[in-house]
């Protein structure tokens, strides 16, 4: 595991290499870049690069006056790109869709384009399954309280709770990865508390979602049809929002499209950004209604 410094602290990374188009990668709420370990294998040949967000799952935890509201850790994912200075960036969000914010808040000069995969978007932030959790973590050891549910059969698999995320289950060595560093270290798990009560209110979000409206770059919007924690409506509205947005809807999966479906997520991604080393046993890519 790479690391490297920001404003706000060490952030902890993965990256393949290579001289291929640089697709950066977020992950959702107490997750890491192994959200999308059935993906990355099947591009070759472009550099894919997976930060760890202070969103739980990272192992250190961040300085304790870091802005981690939802602007402010996609002020960190800015921060990122910058250090590393990549540039003509396809930034590919799921679960999470806070980068969009680094446009909102004029901090995307180095992309080059945008993959929003089934993601918080407008005024779904937190996503209202997920928002009794919010809630609890504005209570005095209300992140102690969660992080002691992290470890149960119904946190992680029922459909509503984590097990909403995904279609077909994820493993429980996964979850415990992920989980471990918010429920053993209390610094992780104060910035956790501050990510998860860090969203503006929804008034706000809409002002910052129309200001999105000016990044011209290509948009690929990728959606689960099924999808139980991002409206499918909101696939359209993202596609009505950015001025040169596609939109492909998946089958068959729940949020976690790099889960439920890898390859059509490859498929999508290859067509996209471009063929390179591209794999014709994949097929074609999903249908746009």
């Amino acid at each position: 595991m790479l690391t490297v410094d920001v404003p706000a602290g060490r952030i902890s990374y993965e990256d393949t290499g290579g001289d291929g188009p640089v697709l950066v990668f977020g992950h959702g709420l107490l997750m890491d870049g192994s959200q999308w370990r059935k993906v990355i294998p099947q591009l070759s040949g472009y550099r894919c690069i997976t930060p760890t967000l202070p969103m739980g799952a990272h192992t250190e935890p961040m300085r304790p006056d870091a802005d981690l509201t939802e602007q402010g850790v996609a002020g960190i994912l800015a921060d990122f790109l910058d250090a590393l200075d990549l540039e003509d960036v396809t930034l590919v969000l799921n679960d999470w869709g806070g980068g969009q914010f680094m446009i909102a808040d004029g901090r995307d000069a180095r992309l080059g384009r945008l993959v929003l995969a089934s993601c918080t978007a407008f005024d779904n932030y937190p996503p209202k399954p997920a928002r009794p959790a919010a809630l609890l973590c504005r209570l005095p050891g209300g992140g102690w309280v969660i992080t002691k549910l992290l470890g149960t059969r119904f946190f992680r698999h029922s459909n509503r709770a984590y097990g909403a995320l995904t279609k077909y289950g994820l493993p429980d060595a996964l979850f415990d990865t992920w989980f471990a560093p918010a429920a053993e270290n209390r610094a992780v798990r104060r910035d956790l508390v501050k990510f998860v009560t860090g969203a503006p209110s929804r008034r706000r979000l809409l002002e910052l979602s129309e200001r999105m409206r000016g990044f011209t770059r290509p948009v690929l919007v990728i959606w689960a049809r099924e999808d139980r924690m991002m409206p499918l409506a909101h696939a359209d509205r993202l596609v009505e929002l950015y001025p040169d947005a596609t939109k492909v809807i998946v089958e068959d999966s729940w949020t976690l499209i790099p889960e439920d479906q890898p390859e059509a997520m490859v498929r999508a991604l290859r067509e996209f950004v471009g063929s390179f080393g591209s794999d014709p046993s994949l097929g074609p890519v999903a249908t746009r209604p």
